[in-house]
C-alpha cells in the first residue's frame, strides 16, 4: 500500500515539475564539467556524458520555443552564456520579466523535462562514432543521448536505471552492453542489408544512412561535423570545452545528421588506422550526396563544425597532411555537394544555447548606407572630373575577421566588440550573415550598437564558408550540375536582410578560381566588391570591383604589424589599393597599428569600406585598359603584380 502511494506521489511530482518547466525557463549550470579532472576516467565521463545528455535535451525541448538555458562556455574569465543572458534580460529586452527555474542536479533537470522527450538513445562507449549517431537519432526521435555504463553512479545509472528511469527507445549497442557493430568484412550491418565497410567506425554511420537518411526521416538541410568520443583519448589537445558537445543542441533541434569523418582519400582516418584507405571519405560522400538529392538542388546544406585537426586527420595526429590543407580539403568536398560550413574551429569552437537563441526576434531588415561620387569628391577622394585623387597616397582596408563561425563571435564579443576603442577607426567587420541562424541575438547586437565607423561586409565566401569554384561546372568529386544558382539564391536572402554588398574574402583554397559564371554569381549578390585568392591584382566584372587577397597581418606587436604593412605597400606599388586580413584583433590593436603606420608613412590612408570600394571601382574603370581585337571584341588588360 505504501509503495502504491509513493508511486502516485512520484507521478504527481513529475507532472508538477513538467508543468513548472513548461511555464518557466529552466536554468542549468554545466560549468562544473569544466572543473572535472580529465586525467581520470571518472572526470572524462563526467565532462562528456553530462554535456552530451543536456545538449540533446536542449535540442528537443527548445525546438519550438525557448525553454532551457545552460551556463557552460567560458572564454578566459568571461562567462559567455551569462554575458548574453544578462544583456537580453535587461528592461525592454527579449528576456525581460521571464520567470526562471534553476535545476541543481541532472536528476532534477531530466525529471522536469521528462514529458517533452520520448526517452533515451543509448550508445556504445567502445565505438566512438555511435556518439554522433546518437545525437542524430536523438533529434529525429525526440530522445536524449546517454552513453551505456552500468557502473553505479554513472549517468546511465542515475537517469535510466534509477532516478526518473527514462525509457530506452533506441539501442546503439546490444542491451547486455556488447557491441552491436563489428566492422568485420563480409558481415551484414545489423538491421540493414548492407555489408560491413570493414571499419568499426563507419558501420554505425552506414546504419544511420539506411535507417534514417534514405527513409527521409532526417532533415538534410542541416548537418554537424563534431568530434566523437575519440575526444576522450586526447582531452588536452585543445581547450577543455572542445568536445563541442554543447554545440549539438541546435542541430538536434533541426533533426540534422552528425558525423566525424576524414576528408582524405589517400590514407586511412587517423582514428581508425585499420580501415580500408578512404573509407571515411566514401561514407562522407554518400551522406553529402543523399543530402543533395533530398534537398532537390534547391537548398544548400548548412554544416556546423570544423575538422578537429588537433585530434585527427592531420600531422598533429600522425597523419600525412597539415591542418590548413585539411580544412581546405573538407571545404572542397562539401562544396561539390552544395554544402557550406559554419566553422566552429578549435580554440573558440564551443557554443551553447543556439537552440534557445534561434528564437530571438530580429528586425526584418538591417540597412547600411553606401557613398555617392559626390560625397567621395567632398572627402577629397575623387577629382572634379571623377577620377581617384591618389595624390601620392596609398589606400588600405582591413578585413576584420574571421567571423565565419557562430562560436567565435559568441565568445569574442566581450573582448573584441566591447573594446572601448571601437569606433575610433573605420573598420570593415566581416561577419557571415548565415550566423544569424544560430546566433541572431549577436548579429542584432552588432547592428544596434555599431558606431559610424563600423561597417559590415560578409566574411569568407558569403553566407557560409564554401569554396565557390567547386560550384562551377565541371564539378570535380561530385560531377553534379552547377550549384551557382542555388548559392546565389541562398546568399541573396541573407545579404538583403543584413544590408550587405561586399564579400570581404573568397577562399579558393584547393578549388578552381572563379570563372565568368562564378563571377556573375557573386555580382548578383555582392555588387560592391569581392576579394578572391585566385585572381589578378585588380579588375572589374561588369561593375563589381575585384581585388586579390594579399597578406595576413596578425602580429601581436603593433609595431611589427605596421612595419609589414608599410613594406608590403611599397612592394605592391602597381595599384594604390591594399587589403590586409586580420584575425580576432581588438580595435585597440588597430589604433596602435595605424598610429605606427602613420609614423612610418603618412601617405598610407585607412579608408572605410564604402570609400575604399567606391574608389576602387572608379580606379578600375579609369585605369584598366581595354584592348580591342577585330575578332574578339573587348578584352580587359588586368593589373597583375
Amino acid at each position: 500500500m505504501i509503495n502504491k502511494y509513493l508511486k502516485i506521489i512520484v507521478v504527481l511530482l513529475l507532472v508538477a515539475n513538467a508543468t513548472f518547466a513548461g511555464n518557466k525557463i529552466g536554468i542549468y549550470d554545466l560549468r562544473y564539467t569544466l572543473q572535472a579532472d580529465l586525467s581520470t576516467a571518472q572526470g572524462l565521463n563526467l565532462a562528456w556524458d553530462d554535456v552530451h545528455a543536456v545538449a540533446t535535451l536542449q535540442g528537443v525541448v527548445n525546438r519550438d520555443t525557448p525553454r532551457l538555458y545552460v551556463y557552460f562556455v567560458m572564454e578566459g574569465n568571461n562567462d559567455i552564456d551569462g554575458y548574453w543572458w544578462n544583456k537580453y534580460s535587461r528592461k525592454g529586452e527579449w528576456l525581460y520579466g521571464r520567470e526562471t527555474q534553476t535545476y541543481r542536479t541532472m536528476e532534477e533537470l531530466f525529471t522536469a523535462y521528462a514529458s517533452y522527450i520520448e526517452g533515451v538513445v543509448v550508445y556504445d562507449g567502445n565505438v566512438p562514432s555511435t556518439s554522433n549517431v546518437a545525437s542524430s537519432v536523438a533529434g529525429i526521435e525526440n530522445l536524449v543521448a546517454i552513453r551505456y555504463d552500468d557502473t553505479p553512479g554513472s549517468l546511465y545509472d542515475r537517469l535510466v536505471v534509477h532516478g526518473p528511469k527514462l525509457p530506452v527507445k533506441r539501442w546503439l549497442l546490444n542491451p547486455d552492453g556488447t557491441s552491436m557493430f563489428t566492422g568485420k568484412k563480409g558481415m551484414e550491418i545489423p538491421e540493414t542489408s548492407r555489408l560491413s565497410t570493414g571499419s568499426l567506425k563507419n558501420d554505425p554511420y552506414v546504419w544511420f544512412i539506411e535507417k534514417y537518411m534514405k527513409t527521409g526521416k532526417c532533415n538534410t538541410e542541416f548537418a554537424a561535423y563534431y568530434i566523437d568520443q575519440y575526444w576522450k583519448q586526447k582531452p588536452f589537445a585543445a581547450v577543455k570545452n572542445h568536445h563541442t558537445l554543447s554545440n549539438h543542441d541546435f542541430f538536434v533541434s533541426k533533426r540534422a545528421f552528425f558525423f566525424d569523418l576524414s576528408p582524405w582519400g589517400d590514407e586511412p582516418a587517423t582514428d581508425d588506422p585499420s580501415q580500408p584507405v578512404g573509407t571515411d571519405l566514401q561514407t562522407l560522400k554518400e551522406m553529402l550526396l543523399l543530402a543533395y538529392q533530398q534537398n532537390k538542388h534547391e537548398k544548400m546544406c548548412y554544416i556546423g563544425g570544423f575538422p578537429s585537426w588537433a585530434y585527427k586527420y592531420t600531422m598533429h595526429a600522425s597523419g600525412i597532411h597539415d591542418d590548413v590543407p585539411t580544412e581546405w580539403e573538407f571545404s572542397r568536398i562539401i562544396s561539390a555537394y552544395n554544402a557550406f560550413k559554419d566553422a566552429d574551429a578549435i580554440s573558440y569552437g564551443a557554443l551553447a544555447n543556439a537552440s534557445f537563441w534561434q528564437h530571438f526576434p530580429t528586425k526584418k531588415k538591417y540597412t547600411q548606407d553606401w557613398i555617392s561620387h559626390k560625397e567621395l569628391q567632398k572627402r577629397g577622394l575623387l577629382t572634379a572630373d571623377g577620377k581617384v585623387n591618389v595624390a601620392g597616397r596609398n589606400f588600405i582596408i582591413f578585413y576584420v575577421g574571421d567571423y565565419d563561425a557562430s562560436a567565435w563571435i559568441s565568445q569574442r564579443t566581450p573582448s573584441i566588440w566591447d573594446d572601448p576603442n571601437r569606433g575610433k577607426l573605420p573598420l570593415m567587420w566581416c561577419i557571415s550573415p548565415v550566423l544569424a541562424e544560430r546566433v541572431p541575438h549577436i548579429m542584432h547586437n552588432f547592428r544596434i550598437t555599431a558606431t559610424k565607423n563600423d561597417y559590415f561586409a560578409s566574411a569568407d565566401n558569403g553566407a557560409g564558408y564554401i569554396m565557390p569554384g567547386m560550384l562551377q561546372e565541371p564539378r570535380e568529386i561530385s560531377g553534379l550540375p552547377s550549384g551557382l544558382e542555388v548559392w546565389a539564391k541562398h546568399c541573396k536572402k541573407y545579404y538583403n536582410k543584413w544590408g550587405l554588398s561586399i564579400t570581404g574574402f573568397v577562399i579558393d583554397g584547393h578549388a578552381p578560381g572563379l570563372n565568368e559564371e562564378g563571377l556573375d554569381c557573386y555580382a548578383s549578390f555582392s555588387p560592391n566588391g569581392i576579394v578572391p585568392q585566385k585572381t589578378v591584382t585588380a579588375s572589374l566584372h561588369g561593375n563589381m570591383p575585384i581585388i586579390r587577397a594579399d597578406l595576413d597581418i596578425n602580429d601581436g606587436d603593433p609595431k611589427v604589424a605596421a612595419g609589414r604593412i608599410v613594406e608590403r605597400v611599397k612592394e605592391r606599388s602597381v595599384i594604390p589599393f591594399h587589403w590586409f586580413r586580420n584575425i580576432l584583433k581588438q580595435p585597440t590593436w588597430y589604433c596602435e597599428v595605424m598610429d605606427e603606420v602613420k609614423a612610418q608613412d603618412e601617405n598610407i590612408v585607412l579608408l572605410d569600406a564604402p570609400c575604399f570600394w567606391g574608389c576602387l571601382n572608379v580606379y578600375n574603370v579609369s585605369y584598366i585598359v581595354t584592348l580591342n581585337y577585330m575578332d574578339c571584341g573587348g578584352i580587359s588588360l588586368f593589373l597583375g603584380l
